[in-house]
């Protein structure tokens, strides 16, 4: 069974403290969302899990492999994909072109071709324009092209940065779908979110973070009715 686990994590950023004695799991097949304003460290716990930086003491572990100083493609390679916040999909390329770039460690061609039409299932918009440079899409198609992008890779977990960030209301809601949808599809997701009320709908369990530490966790419809948490992230 593969679980995502973070223990005892400390990192810093030269003297700045970001995540202190961080510990979450995440179970195969669940939706967990990480709740907190701007610098509680969800970002960072992303990309730490991801390689992009280096804890200073702590483990990362990934089913039965030790993650913490393995290289980022490394961690694609494993099957982790990350899909960072501002959805960072290259603007002068196709839309399909995007797509087929989410396959670069993937050997078989026919595997690569029928991931895409895959996505493309999921998100009829993308097939529609299919042909587009992806810097002409609406930010609710980019933020659509770079989850079918990540999901060509063939993604056991996928690190979800802030998906909702811009969109109107109608969009947020399209892109909770596709995220849940991809779920029962069968990738576990750690979902980076500032709006609560959405991430805690989709997801099973949720963690709050403030100053790098977790100071609440639980099931999401738990976190949901908590008085603490509507007062802070989800309005009276």
């Amino acid at each position: 069974m593969s679980t995502l686990t973070l223990e005892n994590v400390e990192l810093y950023y030269n003297r700045v403290h970001a995540l202190r004695s961080l510990s979450i799991e995440v179970r195969e097949g669940e939706i967990v969302s990480l709740l907190g304003n701007n610098g509680a460290g969800k970002t960072s716990t992303l990309s730490l899990i991801s390689g992009l930086v280096r804890a200073k003491s702590g483990a990362v572990h990934w089913g039965d492999r030790d993650i913490a100083r393995l290289q980022p493609w490394d961690i694609v390679g494993a099957g982790v994909l990350h899909i960072p916040e501002g959805r960072r999909i290259f603007s002068t390329m196709t839309v399909h072109e995007n797509l087929l770039l989410g396959g670069y460690l993937v050997k078989d061609q026919k595997l690569i071709a029928e991931r895409a039409a895959q996505a493309y299932e999921l998100m009829p918009r993308l097939a529609e324009r299919r042909d587009q440079q992806g810097g002409t899409l609406s930010g609710g198609e980019q933020q659509m092209l770079a989850l079918g992008r990540a999901l060509v890779g063939g993604p056991k977990l996928l690190l979800l940065d802030e998906p909702s960030m811009g969109l109107a209301p109608l969009i947020v809601k399209q892109v909770m779908d596709i995220i849940r949808e991809v779920n029962r599809q069968g990738a576990t997701i750690l979902l980076v979110e500032q709006n609560a009320r959405a991430a805690l709908k989709i997801a099973h369990r949720a963690y709050v973070l403030e100053s790098g530490r977790v100071t609440m966790q639980g099931p999401a419809e738990q976190l949901a009715a908590d008085p603490r948490v509507i007062e802070a992230y989800l309005g009276a």
